[in-house]
C-alpha cells in the first residue's frame, strides 16, 4: 500500500536492499489484536504494530537475541515467550542451560525472569514449530526439543515439568483445549 506518509521502519535485516538473508524465523501474533505482530529473526526479536509495514527491535537483555520460536501469552497480547539459542552456527542453549523466556516486548530481560528447565549440559534446540500456547484461563505453554523432550508449563512458565523423553528431534508441538 502506497502511503504519501514516510515511514521510520527498522529493517529485518542489516542490508534492506539485501537480496538474502531476511531470515524469518516465526511470526506470532494475538488473536485479538491481528495488526500486532511478534518475530524471531536471524538476529533480533521484532515487533509491528500495523501489520508488518515497520517493525521495531524488542530484544532487550536477552542472553542471545538468536533463537527459532516466538509465541504470545494466551490472555496478555503483550508477554510473548521465546527460547534463545546461542547462534546461528551454534544451534544449541546458551551455556548448556534451556531457558525459557516470558517478558513484555518493552523489557525482555523480564516482568518474568529467564526459566530454567534444566541448569546443565543441555546442549539442545527449540525448532521454530515446537513451541505452542494454550487457552486455559492460566495459560498453558509447551515446546519440544531437539534431544527428544517436550516440557509443558501450566502456569504461564512459572513452573515446568517434562513430559515425554527419549523421542527423535521435536520438529512440532501442537495443542488442543477441549471444551
Amino acid at each position: 500500500m502506497e502511503t504519501d506518509q514516510p515511514r521510520a521502519a527498522i529493517p529485518i535485516h542489516p542490508r534492506s536492499n539485501a537480496e538474502i538473508g531476511h531470515c524469518v524465523h516465526h511470526i506470532a501474533m494475538h488473536p485479538k489484536r491481528p495488526g500486532v505482530l511478534f518475530m524471531q529473526k536471524h538476529w533480533d526479536v521484532m515487533r509491528s504494530d500495523n501489520a508488518g509495514d515497520s517493525w521495531q527491535e524488542v530484544s532487550g537483555n536477552l542472553p542471545t537475541d538468536f533463537g527459532f520460536v516466538i509465541d504470545v501469552h494466551a490472555h496478555e497480547p503483550e508477554t510473548i515467550y521465546v527460547v534463545p539459542i546461542k547462534s546461528d552456527s551454534e544451534h544449541f542453549v546458551p551455556d548448556g542451560k534451556l531457558r525459557f523466556t516470558a517478558a513484555a516486548p518493552a523489557e525482555m530481560s523480564g516482568r518474568r525472569s529467564p526459566k530454567v528447565c534444566r541448569q546443565s549440559n543441555c546442549y539442545v534446540n527449540v525448532l521454530r514449530d515446537a513451541m505452542a500456547v494454550d487457552s486455559l484461563d492460566e495459560c498453558g505453554i509447551y515446546f519440544g526439543t531437539s534431544g527428544g523432550q517436550v516440557y509443558a508449563s501450566a502456569d504461564a512458565g512459572d513452573s515446568w515439568a517434562p513430559i515425554v523423553r527419549d523421542l527423535p528431534a521435536v520438529l512440532s508441538v501442537e495443542v488442543q483445549t477441549l471444551p
